[in-house]
């Protein structure tokens, strides 16, 4: 992206932004539609010149620093912000998402299908948010536990017994490094984020094997294949493992769709333990 096409969207987002929406007085007439370039350097904390400078797409590429300050003084929504970011050739800083937040989207599919496929919404360090009541029935309750026991990878590295229970010991150790290599991408991605670094630095404190593959450097997006459960009240449960990520939110969904008739039919009489219990 060139400095003209960067100066040009600063240009048309100030002029559309009104002086009463950013807290500015007017008095008397304005020659100027929207804000003024000197308005506008002032809610960015940044002299006038350097602002018309970027706006006539003269001079350097802004930082990281005078993007965040043009994101707030023009009060772009997160897809102008996004955009801002990349008409610099910069990546936007990822916003924190509020505690408790779950996708709405992810989260209606996941009610929808709550009757015959296990499922949960996670964010993106793998800390589940929401479960369907199968998904809890087969693995137990993650969300709304404290500290890390909501982190499928915390959990994944800390307790074998939930591992060996999730699928048989000889896939361990290619799940433990489809966890670790998709862990990774995340932490370039998130760079700098105190979450990220907290999670990684006391999982390697609390398992070897997590330390042991972490400097490996894999790096890969998470991929996951089929499953096969085995439950003491329906009995083995042949899964297909689906990721479903959010187009609006940094949230990824994983849903374990029966892979053959009988698992379907014993998921069935799962739900309905469940719900008459």
């Amino acid at each position: 992206m060139s400095l003209d096409q960067l100066g040009d969207f600063l240009r048309h987002r100030r002029e559309s932004l009104a002086p009463a929406a950013a807290g500015i007085a007017v008095i008397g007439r304005r020659r100027t539609p929207g804000l003024r370039r000197d308005e506008v350097a002032t809610l960015a904390s940044m002299s006038p010149v350097y602002y018309e400078r970027i706006e006539q797409g003269r001079g350097p590429k802004p930082s990281a620093a005078v993007l965040g300050g043009l994101s707030r003084a023009l009060q772009l929504t997160g897809d102008q912000r996004e955009h801002l970011y990349r008409l610099a050739g910069q990546a936007a800083p990822l916003q924190p998402e509020p505690d408790g937040y779950v996708d709405p989207g992810l989260l209606c599919v996941l009610d929808a299908v709550a009757a015959t496929t296990p499922g949960f919404i996670s964010d993106e360090l793998g800390t589940v948010v929401a479960q369907n009541t199968l998904n809890v029935a087969l693995f137990g309750q993650f969300a709304g536990r404290p500290g890390f026991e909501p982190n499928l990878v915390w959990r994944w590295f800390t307790s074998p017994a939930w591992r060996l229970k999730l699928e048989p010991e000889e896939q361990h150790e290619q799940t433990g490094r489809a966890y670790v290599a998709d862990l990774r991408t995340i932490v370039a991605r998130r760079d700098g984020d105190p979450a990220t670094a907290t999670l990684v630095a006391e999982l390697s404190k609390a398992s070897d094997e997590f330390a042991a593959m972490w400097s490996d450097h894999e790096v890969s997006v998470l991929h996951c294949a089929t499953k096969e459960v085995h439950d003491e009240r329906v009995g083995r449960l042949d899964l297909d493992c689906v990721v479903m990520l959010s187009p609006l939110s940094r949230q990824r969904m994983l849903l374990l769709r029966p892979a053959a008739a009988d698992t379907a039919t014993a998921l069935t009489r799962l739900h309905s333990m469940i719900t008459q219990a």
